[in-house]
């Protein structure tokens, strides 16, 4: 009976997270016939414990200069170790961008021996690949919340020849399969599907519901040009993306430089807002990606097991043994057909057949187990109760994380932080509710020089009582064709005294901003003493935010 109680006491203990109780399960229930029937050797590596543990991941995937890099810089608001970004293709590897105190580059040979990180079953790609992978971390806000997966473009019709010198579309498979989202841009003046984009969406069969297609640069073209481009678009993925459903394209401009066409500009927003708000999401849903990728990963598992079990009963055991095995092979599809109608198995738990029979020519069959019941048994207990049990704690854990705001930093701007940029209520503003920081007196404003010229603007909008609203100064602002996300930030920067309307220093100081951000520079995260208006260096408040510029 103490044994008892003590088995249960340990139970208890390791159950305190979903992902806990997933990892636990994978270790007792599905590794073991993972090793038993050679899974990996057909399929994608066992899993670790830094597989359950680490953050969520974005997987960043388009052409060559279809403006991945400029999409997660638009994410972090500043650059991150190792990028380059121009018009020819300047990403020639994989970089898993994460959070780290310091900046810094780790190449890929060192990743694949760290246990921290979710990288180790990357190592069978060889070391071409791996002089090709690196992770740069850096401290910033945003990836505090996720990683991210820059790639190398996908290489156009006029490349298809090249050779990577590794498999690239292996290598956007297991990606796929460890990532939470996958992010798939396309530029409005590169419609063309190559041989490698082709072989790049069926590297991704299997995880559609992680993608996302984003339809990048639209702020290049009119609204009749648009309306081309994304019906051309539509149809060159229904080609590649062989499904009865429509996916759903998001349609912006991910980048923070003046918009060239503004006519859809509101609809870029709403874009915008929407693909943010699906990456605002995936903290949140972490656990339960983590869930269904291993009730999908015990299914594969499980139809795995039936099929070598099968071949092995069909085997000889003296003689003509590889001829049938040459004859179990061709006849692989029948088998398939059979394993599921005697264990009644989806047909959607099967692996793909051509490359099942691939992967069987290099293999000895008469090496393979028979059929282990006890083994089955647990996995069939896995899918049917253990993984119900875990649906409460699961609910728990979603209404506990409802009401808090996971992903802060770069553009994720929550509510009243937008000041006039907040969507149907330009008049909201947020609160004096900031830590307090002291600014001197004798600092000179850098904004003095110009606020003659600023002055004009401000009285020509015909301020009340001292004070510009704030929809006066967004049309004003907007007018700029930076995106709204910029404006936000801008508007954050230049509100010190946080009351929802700018005066005539406050109004300087955002135009000076503005100005800055059009002549290429970043914004700074928090409010330099230098830019801090003389009339509010006595209650100025800084937002807690580190100070790195974009």
């Amino acid at each position: 009976a103490g044994k008892d109680i003590k088995k249960s006491g340990k139970c208890q203990k390791e159950v305190h997270t979903v992902t806990e109780a997933l990892k636990n399960l994978y270790r007792q229930k599905l590794l073991p016939l993972e090793k038993y029937y050679g899974f990996s050797d057909f399929h994608s590596t066992s899993l670790e414990d830094a597989d359950f543990s680490n953050k969520p991941m974005i997987l960043v995937l388009g052409q060559c200069s279809t403006g991945k890099t400029t999409f997660i810089r638009y994410l972090l608001e500043q650059d991150y170790p190792g990028s380059r970004i121009g018009p020819e293709p300047t990403t020639d590897s994989f970089t898993a961008i994460m959070h780290g105190e310091i900046e810094g580059i780790i190449n890929g040979n060192a990743l694949t021996v760290d246990p921290t990180k979710p990288f180790r079953k990357l190592s069978p790609f060889g070391t071409a690949f791996l002089n090709r992978f690196q992770c740069a971390h850096l401290p910033n806000r945003v990836l505090e919340s996720f990683s991210i997966i820059d790639t190398p473009g996908i290489l156009s019709v006029a490349q298809r020849k090249m050779s990577r010198g590794y498999d690239f579309p292996a290598v956007i498979r297991w990606f796929a399969e460890h990532v939470d989202r996958i992010i798939l841009l396309c530029d409005a003046h590169k419609l063309e599907i190559s041989d490698e984009f082709s072989c790049t969406v069926m590297a991704l069969r299997g995880n559609e519901d992680k993608l996302r297609v984003v339809l990048n640069k639209a702020d290049m073209v009119d609204s009749q040009e648009l309306m081309r481009v994304y019906g051309a678009l539509m149809w060159s993925l229904g080609k590649v993306f062989c499904t009865p459903e429509v996916l759903r394209v998001y349609i912006g401009s991910f980048w923070s430089s003046p918009m060239r066409v503004t006519d859809n500009r509101r609809l870029f927003e709403r874009e915008e807002e929407d693909v943010f708000g699906d990456i605002q999401n995936l903290p949140r849903n972490s656990a339960l990606r983590k869930l269904n990728d291993l009730v999908k990963r015990a299914r594969l598992v499980r139809a795995h097991a039936y099929i070598i079990s099968s071949l092995k009963e069909e085997m000889p055991l003296v003689f003509c043994k590889e001829k049938k095995k040459r004859d179990l092979i061709y006849d692989l599809p029948i088998i398939f057909s059979r394993v599921k109608q005697r264990h009644q198995i989806s047909a959607g738990d099967f692996p793909d057949c051509a490359k099942m029979q691939e992967r069987l020519m290099s293999h000895d069959f008469t090496k393979f187990k028979a059929l282990k019941p006890k083994l089955l048994a647990g996995l069939d207990e896995l899918l049917n109760t253990d993984i119900a049990k875990l649906m409460p704690l699961l609910r728990q854990e979603e209404q506990d994380a409802a009401n808090q705001l996971v992903v802060q930093g770069g553009p994720f701007l929550h509510g009243t932080n937008r000041g006039p940029f907040i969507v149907g209520n330009p008049f909201d503003h947020c609160g004096p509710d900031r830590e307090s920081h002291h600014v001197s007196d004798d600092e000179e404003w850098v904004v003095s020089s110009d606020k003659s010229k600023y002055d004009e603007i401000f009285y020509n909008l015909s301020p009340h009582e001292g004070k510009l609203s704030g929809t006066k100064v967004k049309d004003w602002m907007m007018s700029t064709r930076l995106p709204s996300s910029v404006l936000a930030r801008i508007w954050k920067l230049s509100d010190v005294d946080c009351d929802g309307m700018l005066d005539d220093e406050e109004f300087a100081l955002a135009s000076h901003l503005i100005e800055v951000k059009l002549e290429g520079f970043g914004l700074p995260r928090e409010l330099p003493a230098h830019l801090v208006p003389p009339s509010k260096r006595q209650c100025k408040s800084l937002s807690p935010d580190k100070g790195d510029n974009e």
